[in-house]
């Protein structure tokens, strides 16, 4: 047995025991959370969900998307208006407490008319606020330029490295959030609220849990008509895990594998009883692609987000360990649809999202 199907199963047990003891008071339940009855008539009031991680092809990162001097309507439009071409009804996309603290008046604003355009283009949206993934800090105001060849050279962490394990900063991040929540908890262009992207990634571990547990109960305690998640990622961060799972109304989650895995982790999903969304999937060179896994996700009734949708300067084109300092094209894109002119980086793919979608 390899050291990942170890893994996998240990966890399928820890789970297992994490979700019967979830009847019976479980201290980490960290507020009400909606009943699998309530949870599933949700999802079947919705169209299967598919889409991608948005992120403007003219933003480096959450910042420059956000910031008021930075925030680019036109490109948002367009590209939306591509995606809705190929039948995409969701986008995942990030926010950042710097640029609220900054505006949060002008944040909510742009907020606003982000969601008016998504919804001219008949696409929900799925807000993240936190995130442990990439460089440590951020910064308002002017963003670097990307790092020629680098995927994600310019993203930030949010609330960044060392203030995510700092409690005294605890009490502004709880305003932000509490701010942002309240005045969109019953905005029906909202189709979810993802609270932490990737808890304890970039080494800090079971450091993220603190502030795991708080934007739990700073959610709950808002009370919003949408569902809240956390997404599940890496199956080895059991009591990380336990906490998103069991706090989450709909159990999202990441698989960057081939098809044979992922089903894996379906299965092993599956015993929570509540309905699913695959948040970040499609990595070209680990045999996660549009071809292989897009129909498995429809088959299984499960919503399916792939990371990006146009190339641009995250560059996350190029793969997380593959950097190209050259700049030149890599053999295959890891991530993205569409080039930078709107049209798709491989025609066979769009076809197979288009049919899937059930677009002419």
């Amino acid at each position: 047995m390899t050291i990942k199907k170890i893994i996998i199963c240990a966890f399928v047990c820890f789970l297992a025991i994490a979700n019967v003891s979830a009847q019976d008071n479980n201290p980490e339940i960290l507020g009400k959370v909606w009943s699998i009855e309530k949870a599933n008539a949700w999802y079947k009031q919705h169209p299967w969900m598919s889409g991608a991680d948005f992120l403007p092809s003219t933003a480096i990162n959450q910042l420059e998307m956000w910031q008021a001097a930075t925030f680019d309507a036109p490109t948002i439009d367009k590209e939306l208006g591509w995606a809705e071409s190929i039948g995409f009804n969701t986008m995942r996309v990030y926010l950042h407490s710097i640029a609220w603290k900054e505006d949060p008046s002008g944040f909510k604003k742009r907020m606003d008319q982000y969601l008016t355009i998504a919804n001219k283009h008949k696409i929900k949206t799925i807000f993240v606020f936190f995130d442990d993934c990439w460089n440590k800090q951020g910064f308002a105001g002017k963003q670097p330029e990307p790092k020629v060849g680098i995927h994600n050279s310019g993203w930030v962490q949010d609330p960044g490295d060392p203030d995510s394990k700092n409690p005294d900063k605890y009490p502004a991040l709880e305003k932000y959030v509490t701010d942002v929540m309240t005045h969109f908890k019953s905005d029906d262009r909202i189709l979810l609220w993802d609270l932490y992207n990737e808890p304890g990634n970039s080494g800090k571990l079971t450091t993220s849990i603190p502030l795991v547990k708080s934007v739990i109960k700073w959610a709950r305690a808002v009370d919003p008509t949408q569902p809240i998640s956390i997404g599940l990622w890496d199956w080895s961060y059991h009591e990380l895990n336990a906490i998103q799972a069991l706090n989450s109304d709909i159990i999202t989650y990441h698989d960057y594998e081939a098809p044979e895995w992922h089903q894996r982790v379906i299965d092993m999903l599956k015993s929570f009883g509540r309905p699913m969304i695959c948040t970040e999937y499609m990595a070209r060179s680990r045999n996660s692609r549009f071809a292989n896994i897009m129909p498995l996700l429809k088959k299984e009734n499960i919503g399916a987000i792939n990371w990006g949708l146009v190339d641009g300067k995250s560059n996350t084109k190029y793969a997380w360990d593959t950097p190209l300092p050259d700049g030149s094209e890599p053999t295959e894109w890891f991530h993205e649809v569409f080039r930078k002119d709107g049209t798709p980086y491989r025609q066979d793919e769009v076809d197979v999202i288009k049919k899937l979608n059930g677009k002419k």
